[in-house]
């Protein structure tokens, strides 16, 4: 039975004290909620791991970076390994997001090898995919994110395939207010359930935790999360909102 997760992404949001703050917040209302059958991650800035893995104190919680170096040491000024975000006690990476994928060039050959040291330091990849507005509106948008899993994570065996969070980011719909409607979601979710099960079997593709993100909040979660191949969200602007983020926490 896969997991659900509901998974939230700062960016490059609240300095040290005020993510401990929202953390601390977090934390403690998913320990007075039921919520046992969901996995919360929290996706937080570089400078906030260390404190936030010694404030967060629920095992309902996981730490998650927001990206990690292509290399595993060496003269990269500025950079983060992926040995160094391990050495904080954070589980999680943010690989590929589109942001990353725009904004700093990344490809899919520099996700691979992020993908790789994740893995070899036991970190859990969240996995980006998606198409931009233009690519949706060609109908490119299930050949786009074929290729984009394809080139970045076919390369993985299926035990270390079997360790990845995959997250369907419709990029014209982060940030914008424009969400997916559910019926869009869940084509391709399974379009991406389809397309696992072809390289990895059915087996793996069913065990694997496909995330939404793409203006979720807490009065579309429901509907969303009710979709058979929707199994949680990336969530952007409504997880620095700890209610709201409580919110689609408990849309399932």
């Amino acid at each position: 039975m896969r997991k659900k997760i509901v998974a939230g992404n700062w960016k490059m949001n609240n300095n040290l004290q005020e993510g401990i703050e929202l953390a601390k917040e977090i934390n403690g209302l998913v320990e007075s909620t039921d919520i046992k059958d969901v996995q919360v991650i929290i996706g937080a800035p570089f400078v906030h791991l260390t404190e936030l893995n010694k404030a967060i104190t629920s095992n309902k919680i996981r730490v998650s970076a927001q990206n990690c170096a292509d290399e595993k040491s060496g003269a990269y000024t500025g950079e983060i390994s992926a040995s160094m975000i391990a050495s904080t006690g954070t589980e999680c990476v943010i690989l590929g997001h589109s942001e990353r994928r725009s904004y700093y060039g990344e490809t899919s050959e520099i996700l691979v090898k992020k993908t790789n040291l994740c893995l070899e330091n036991n970190l859990t990849p969240i996995f980006c995919i998606g198409e931009v507005l233009e690519e949706r509106e060609s109908g490119k948008h299930f050949d786009v994110v074929k290729s984009q899993i394809a080139d970045g994570l076919f390369h993985l065996s299926v035990e270390d395939f079997g360790k990845v969070i995959l997250a369907y980011e419709p990029v014209w719909a982060i940030g914008t207010g424009v969400t997916a409607s559910a019926d869009q979601a869940q084509e391709m979710h399974a379009f991406i359930r389809k397309t696992l099960a072809e390289q990895y079997g059915e087996e793996a593709a069913q065990n694997c935790s496909i995330l939404y993100g793409g203006s979720c909040k807490p009065s579309n979660a429901k509907e969303l999360f009710s979709n058979e191949d929707v199994d949680g969200g990336l969530i952007g602007g409504a997880s620095l909102v700890a209610e709201d983020f409580m919110g689609i926490i408990t849309a399932f």
